[in-house]
């Protein structure tokens, strides 16, 4: 299947060229190809371009010879390693081109691999290496063009003009102009990019913290309700059998309903655009968290009635108001709570309280709840005070801002 696709083993595609045509990335693997088509290119628009050149400086510059067309072989074929060493390549390149010129061959496209070169290096960030390998031709040029031009060939040549040098100044600045602009916009992307990436990785990581916090939440209250009903299943199995059965009746309720808010936590990991079987909870399933609660033992009294709440919040309530009643069954003495919701301007307002004492007890808890209560809130920029009260007993207070909420409704 990968030949038809056009990729070879290894994931390396067929367009890549041959392995000997790629080299090592310096950490043991196959990494980026050399660039053998470009290098080929250019080698052939050098070579006819100086043959052309020739043809119409005869008797101005001295003739191509053997020589000549070793040293443009030589520049041209550096650039088949501009990607991996590109500072040797922008000096070698530059030296290639400053013999050429020295020796009096014709003015032609030997100057093209000395523009590829420094652009290459200035790209992947060599940028002194790049200006310096073009300072040095230029300056070979002109030391050539002005001064060493009486003993060089070719035989009876004369000066360059400054003009005609301020024109090659300027050129050379406008392509290294266009190498700094390509390596700006090169390192924005490169920006971007890893913008991009640790966005992903911090929505990941608050997807995984949300889908934690909510399977903490669902098995500590269902697994403190069953470990409360299995210790009365136990203690009354042989004395009252009807008792037992009502508790272990209790035990497979909480179970499923378990299972169940587990399963809908686990939906959220399935592929994007599949819908949720079931809508979350909210404080209109309070009736259902009383009702498990006096199935532990502990009579709960709900006051207030909870505005109409968005989906964030109104999940986050829910999951507050469960994980006190859960640290209730599970570390206090009172077997009697109170759950208060209140509504004012802008905020919602919950406040779980038990009269105590705390009897220091563990139901294979992890210590978390406070701490995914706090977390919960401050997702949505709301606060949690959690703490013993001064008449012996606990209170579990939540101000949840309900202002977002309110404009997202309104969209």
């Amino acid at each position: 299947m990968e030949e038809r696709q056009g990729v070879r083993e290894g994931g390396v595609p067929r367009w890549a060229g041959p392995p000997w045509l790629r080299h090592w990335d310096g950490e043991g693997r196959r990494g980026a190809r050399w660039p053998w088509r470009s290098t080929v290119v250019i080698t052939f628009l050098v070579l006819g371009g100086s043959h052309f050149a020739a043809q119409h400086q005869e008797g101005e510059r001295a003739a191509l010879d053997v020589f000549a067309r070793v040293l443009l072989l030589v520049a041209s074929g550096l650039l088949l390693w501009r990607k991996r060493y590109p500072v040797l390549v922008a000096f070698g390149t530059a030296a290639a081109a400053t013999v050429y010129l020295g020796a009096g061959y014709v003015y032609g496209p030997v100057f093209l691999t000395v523009v590829v070169a420094c652009f290459s290096a200035v790209v992947t960030g060599h940028r002194r290496a790049a200006w310096g390998a073009v300072g040095m031709l230029w300056a070979g040029h002109v030391l050539v063009a002005h001064w060493l031009y009486r003993w060089l060939p070719p035989s009876g040549d004369s000066a360059v003009s400054w003009a005609q040098e301020a024109v090659i100044a300027a050129w050379v600045a406008a392509i290294m102009a266009m190498a700094e602009l390509a390596r700006t916009r090169r390192e924005q992307w490169a920006r971007e990019r890893a913008e991009r990436a640790q966005a992903a990785r911090r929505r990941a990581d608050e997807e995984r913290l949300r889908i934690a916090r909510e399977l903490h939440d669902v098995l500590a209250h269902s697994i403190s309700v069953i470990n409360v009903q299995a210790g009365v299943g136990l203690a009354l199995l042989d004395s009252d059998p009807e008792q037992a059965r009502t508790a272990l009746t209790t035990i497979k309720a909480a179970s499923k309903e378990a299972l169940g808010e587990v399963r809908q936590v686990l939906d959220t990991l399935r592929t994007p655009g599949d819908a949720p079987r079931q809508p979350a909870p909210g404080l209109d399933r309070l009736p259902e968290l009383v009702q498990q609660a006096a199935s532990a033992g502990l009579t709960v009294e709900v006051q207030g009635e909870p505005p109409r709440l968005p989906p964030g919040t109104d999940l986050a309530a829910f999951r507050i108001v469960q994980e006190a009643l859960t640290n209730v069954v599970r570390h206090s003495g009172s077997r009697h709570a109170r759950v208060h919701v209140g509504h004012e301007t802008g905020a919602l307002r919950l406040c779980v309280d038990d009269d105590g004492p705390a009897t220091g007890a563990e139901a294979g808890g992890s210590g978390n709840g406070l701490a995914g209560m706090r977390e919960r809130a401050a997702a949505l920029g709301g606060t949690i005070e959690a703490g013993p009260r001064d008449d012996g007993g606990f209170r579990v207070l939540a101000v949840l801002p309900l202002k977002d909420g309110v404009k997202e409704e309104d969209r």
